[in-house]
């Protein structure tokens, strides 16, 4: 049987892995080395991982490319929470002798519900009444309504379909679009299937619920956010390369667009002197959409039962290249 050694748990950023796993399960003589910061670049990782046999990975917080495993000769194990990684080269590893293995799948109803917190943020300025309350103000703003207005969801899988069903709810207009809508299904949740063009022009709301690929990389560019109403509200809660970060912060800068709702960027964590910090218009959150305790509890279970089954020789949930 495999033995266990030392396990590395990382990015546990409120210090929780133990809360959610009693990884005292593990064989008396494994020591577990929590990491709560980010390691930060490839030779950072590869330095400090080198005395890992196991490494649980959250989710896409730290990449594991040919450069990284290729640098870890210890390393035999590598969990993901979730049941997919896009930021694990899966075939490198395994050619290099590592088992890559995930958890069950957790986040889409949490993302979804932290969509709308986003939307809502930006539609009523609740940010911005919020502070002028706690400063002896009164009623600074005022807000928009979403009822009959157009609800934009770019991509109608697991959380874009959950999106558009409460814009449904709240008497919205919604339509979608993306690459390979299947227009049946859309309009089966009671959606409207319609061109990108058209639902970026015409939408009030438009929300980003996809995959991250080299096609959905830049999705929305320039010209594209260009076409954008200049009172629309964007929100993504999926991956910030959807989004050229440049262009949209000059688009908000300009007045060119109404608002934008942010849980996800192209570096995060975010540097201390990222432009974002400033960027007005915005409601900004440091990638929470998966963040909770039901997740959290599903993700550590799973990851500590991926170590004991590779220990007693029979990995669970292999993530094949």
């Amino acid at each position: 049987m495999p033995e266990i050694r030392r396990v590395a748990i990382l990015d546990d950023y409120q210090e929780v892995a133990h809360q959610y796993a009693d990884w005292s399960a593990l064989p008396n003589d494994a020591r577990v080395t929590v990491f709560t910061e980010p390691l930060g670049g490839t030779e950072d990782v590869a330095a400090a991982l080198q005395p890992f046999d196991v490494v649980v990975a959250m989710r896409e917080r730290t990449p594991f490319p040919a450069a990284v495993t290729g640098s870890l000769p210890n390393l035999r194990l590598l969990v993901t929470t979730g049941p997919l990684n896009a930021a694990i080269d899966v075939a490198a590893a395994q050619q290099r002798g590592i088992v890559v293995s995930g958890t069950r799948g957790a986040g889409l109803a949490s993302t979804a519900e932290l969509t709308w917190g986003l939307i809502h943020a930006l539609a009523r300025s609740v940010l911005a009444e919020d502070r002028g309350v706690r400063e002896g103000g009164w009623q600074r703003t005022i807000g928009r309504g979403l009822e009959g207005a157009r609800l934009g969801v770019i991509g109608l899988g697991g959380v874009g379909a959950r999106v558009a069903r409460v814009g449904l709810a709240f008497g919205m207009d919604v339509v979608a679009w993306s690459a390979h809508l299947d227009p049946e299904h859309a309009r089966a949740l009671g959606v409207t299937p319609v061109g990108e063009r058209e639902l970026l022009t015409t939408s009030d709301v438009v929300t980003l619920h996809l995959k991250l690929s080299e096609r959905t990389t830049g999705l929305l560019g320039r010209d594209e956010l260009a076409l954008m109403r200049p009172d629309a509200l964007l929100v993504n809660t999926s991956r910030g390369p959807l989004v050229d970060e440049e262009a949209l912060l000059d688009a908000l800068r300009a007045g060119r667009i109404g608002g934008a709702g942010l849980d996800v960027y192209s570096t995060e964590p975010l540097p201390a002197d990222s432009p974002w910090r400033d960027a007005p218009r915005t409601v900004l959150t440091p990638h929470l959409g998966y963040v909770t305790a039901d997740a959290y509890g599903v993700f550590y279970t799973d990851a500590l039962e991926a170590v004991l089954a590779y220990a007693a020789g029979a990995p669970v949930r292999v993530i094949a290249p």
